[in-house]
């Protein structure tokens, strides 16, 4: 039986900037800036976070750093028409492991594996 240990004297504060994180990730799809806000956020609250908060921080700078880069490649191939469907996939991959994300986070779960470069 795998068995789920709830984190204990978790600061609600640092639980909540993480959500803003996530929130700052999903408004950046339309806002644009607000990824940058909350990478900067990521960083300043990811050393002083409970180690199953630091997961999730290492996910989120991960995220905005792999989603730029898959962001530029798809910027790159719009002169070969499948850019489109790159960046098509980009916007989708970061809503999903936006979502998975704070799902984990609302359970008060660390991310499972935060290194992935896919969905989670």
């Amino acid at each position: 039986m795998n068995e789920v240990t709830q984190p204990q004297n978790t600061n609600p504060q640092s639980q909540s900037n993480a959500k803003i994180i996530y929130i700052l990730y999903l408004v950046s799809v339309i806002v644009g800036l607000t990824g940058l806000v909350g990478l900067v956020m990521a960083y300043i609250n990811k050393g002083e976070a409970p180690e199953w908060l630091k997961s999730h921080y290492q996910f989120l700078i991960r995220t905005f750093w792999i989603g730029l880069l898959y962001g530029v490649i798809g910027l790159i191939l719009t002169t070969l028409i499948i850019g489109i469907a790159v960046l098509l996939f980009v916007l989708v991959w970061w809503i999903v492991r936006c979502v998975k994300g704070m799902q984990l986070l609302d359970k008060q779960q660390p991310h499972p594996n935060p290194t992935t470069w896919m969905f989670s």
